[in-house]
């Protein structure tokens, strides 16, 4: 282990990360904000802090095998403490140390869950760092620093590989992993761009439609406002949410084969993606249905269902209205919805559609050989085989994923004394980094202890890792190597 490395591409990372306190130091310039010295001390003590781990051990050297784990856990920590500055530092939030951190991380790992409360009356400048923090975190950091420090030689594909979600990790858009960074960051960039002039036109007012679409294309949920889309109430800006929703849940590898081809059809040639759509779709209906034909139901069922169905799905965890006040099981259809979340490779949290698939298809295989004992049979994504070695790896993440899902919620109503269905849906909500929940955490995460908000901290930081990434940290063998 090359520690020094690890420290100084740490010192890297923070460095960078300083220059995000800029923009919101120039909105609050442009709008005469007292929060003008919070950005600027937070970008002081950052890019310090940055030097001061950067200088001293600058060198070319490069990262060793399994040195990208290191790195990616110490970016969310490190750039989730910091980030939390301006949130600790400013008067109008009035947070505590832990608020501040769990609005920091939250935030980093596109969850959404937030502490705070009367969004409308806050800053403009806090609101766009709220927002920035979503967008940064949705693409990665890490892939960005890859794309500008070649310098990281082997450990920009370490790092490529630890930060970007899924089990089809290995598969680089282009020769160089710097330019494939550079390509994903494009990509996002002109899909954000996309996104805020939609939203413009759709009605939104400028500041508004830009921080959006921040958090709509990073699939985070924040919002600049309590209600969140509630408070536009306009089918227009909600049917542009849909739509960038959708595309975002989608693998951003695939996005760059459809724009390099030309060729629109490869989405549906796709066959996650086509499971992604027939799920989207499927819930969309159920939940549709549900709100219909309940004695309280509106004309605006299909409109609230559609939208609540595909936000949470997605894992972007945007509301219009309070979806944990909704009859029946629609509420519980929706949380479990999150748990299959988007697509391999995109911004989307949740197991990943994938995943889902992949455990599909193997259990229908088992069925198969208890019918057929001496039958050879092989799981097939479209015309492709899936070696057994990835279908294992498939069902160890869903194992460890399912264990400590079930240990967290035992934590949580231990600690917190909350209620079983409080428990279970703050950790589905955060370990999927999906944002809200049910019960005492279904409009925010205000009222419960710090002890249980660190241990949601460290599952939103789990599930955005993919869990392995993490675990692999928490073994000795790593540290003997």
């Amino acid at each position: 282990m090359h520690l020094t490395v690890i420290l100084r591409i740490t010192g890297t990372l923070l460095t960078l990360f300083s220059f995000s306190f800029l923009l919101p130091a120039l909105v609050a310039l442009i709008y005469a904000e007292v929060t003008l010295p919070t950005f600027f001390s937070a970008f002081g003590i950052t890019l310090v802090s940055g030097l001061i781990l950067w200088l001293p051990l600058r060198g070319k050297r490069e990262l060793r095998g399994g040195d990208g784990f290191l790195v990616t856990a110490l970016f969310y920590l490190g750039l989730g403490m910091f980030g939390a500055i301006p949130f600790w530092l400013a008067e109008a939030t009035q947070l505590s140390f832990t608020d501040a951190v769990f609005e920091s991380i939250s935030g980093l790992t596109t969850t959404g869950a937030t502490t705070i409360i009367g969004l409308d009356n806050l800053p403009k400048s806090l609101l766009i760092y709220r927002q920035m923090l979503q967008w940064m975190g949705g693409m990665g950091i890490i892939v960005l620093a890859v794309a500008i420090y070649p310098m990281l030689g082997i450990g920009g594909m370490q790092l490529y590989r630890t930060e970007s979600a899924g089990p089809m990790k290995d598969n680089k858009l282009t020769p160089r992993i710097t330019e494939t960074a550079k390509a994903l960051w494009y990509l996002y960039i002109g899909l954000t761009a996309a996104c805020a002039l939609a939203y413009w036109l759709a009605g939104m007012s400028g500041f508004d439609a830009i921080a959006h679409s921040f958090s709509t294309v990073s699939i985070g949920g924040f919002s600049t406002h309590d209600t969140s889309m509630g408070y536009f109430d306009s089918g227009a800006v909600e049917t542009v949410a849909i739509v960038f929703m959708t595309l975002s849940g989608i693998n951003f590898a695939l996005h760059f084969l459809v724009w390099r081809r030309r060729n629109p059809l490869h989405y549906f040639q796709d066959i996650e993606v086509r499971v992604y759509l027939f799920v989207l779709a499927l819930v969309s209906t159920i939940v549709c249905s549900i709100l219909w034909w309940q004695p309280t139901g509106t004309d605006d069922a299909f409109r609230d269902g559609l939208f609540q169905a595909v936000s949470i799905t997605t894992t972007t965890g945007f509301t219009t209205s309070n979806f944990a006040d909704w009859p029946s099981v629609a509420p519980i259809i929706l949380l479990f919805a999150a748990f299959a979340g988007g697509c391999a490779g995109s911004t989307a949290g949740g197991i990943k559609m994938i995943r889902v698939l992949m455990i599909y298809l193997q259990g229908m295989r088992e069925v198969k050989r208890l019918i057929h004992p001496n039958g050879v049979f092989t799981i097939k994504l479209g015309r492709e085989s899936v070696p057994d070695r990835r279908v294992d790896a498939v069902w160890s993440f869903f194992s460890v994923y399912v264990f400590f899902f079930l240990l967290s919620v035992c934590t949580l109503m231990v600690l917190g004394d909350l209620n079983f269905i409080t428990a279970f849906s703050a950790v589905g909500a955060c370990l999927n980094n999906l944002g809200p929940g049910l019960g005492e955490v279904a409009v925010n995460y205000n009222s419960i202890t710090a002890e249980v908000k660190w241990v949601l901290m460290f599952n939103m930081v789990l599930g955005r890792l993919e869990i392995f990434t993490l675990l692999v940290l928490l073994t000795p063998a790593y540290w003997r190597r």
